[in-house]
């Protein structure tokens, strides 16, 4: 069984695209978990217009996509599971070849094509955008290369990652951290994903982060120290 947990707010825009990527790549028995953190515009009357069995809505904490997340997550029931944004596509073998790298390893984490809101590409890697490496060290104390809309992961690396310390940067770092510390943890260099960039984008992957090297600094060490 797979779980997809997705965590929306305000994604009206881009769910349905979203969601109409994920599905057909799903068994009948499969799991979709949408976490909606109080949404003001159409997002939930466009999930409920799917009336798929599949798809579970639950209420966010209203903390913040971390939490949100973990919310989702706190749910999901497969031997395998993967997270979702609300905005992007998925290329549709993500499942197949996600699932095919995981038998060898407990998390893969695949690269993906960057794009614009429309979905007109920026840059045929975040890899290369990103500068992402392997090896646990380069991703814990340099760049990060924990992408979650890009990471699938056994349930063993769930129950391991929860829950969520309260100070971590974003959840995605931390089962990352969390994964490469105990588990097999394989980037893919398949690109499975149009990775939306936009002006109402949860995270500042991809853009220039706002924040300052000693805050960069202080969540790394909030990372080593909940490990």
């Amino acid at each position: 069984m797979l779980s997809v947990c997705i965590a929306t707010y305000n994604g009206e825009d881009y769910i349905e695209a979203q969601l109409l990527s994920i599905l057909p790549q799903l068994g009948d028995s499969d799991e979709v978990i949408v976490s909606d953190d109080g949404s003001t515009d159409n997002t939930l009357g466009i999930v409920r217009s799917f009336a798929d069995h599949r798809i579970t809505i639950v209420d966010g904490p209203q903390r913040g996509p971390i939490f949100n997340f973990e919310n989702a997550l706190q749910r999901a029931k497969g031997d395998i599971i993967f997270l979702s944004d609300q905005d992007d596509v998925w290329i549709p073998c993500k499942v197949e070849r996600m699932l095919m790298a995981m038998e060898n390893a407990d998390c893969v984490v695949s690269d993906a094509i960057v794009t614009d809101s429309k979905l007109v590409q920026t840059s045929p890697s975040f890899f290369k955008l990103n500068g992402t490496r392997t090896g646990r060290w380069r991703n814990m104390l340099g760049r990060n290369g924990y992408l979650g809309c890009c990471m699938a992961f056994r349930n063993s690396v769930l129950k391991a990652a929860l829950p969520f310390p309260s100070n971590i940067p974003m959840h995605d770092i931390w089962i990352g951290n969390v994964a490469a510390k105990r588990f097999r943890v394989k980037f893919l260099d398949e690109k499975l994903i149009q990775y939306r960039r936009h002006d109402h984008s949860a995270s500042y992957t991809a853009f220039r982060s706002k924040y300052s090297i000693w805050k960069r600094l202080m969540f790394r060490w909030n990372i080593i120290r909940n490990l």
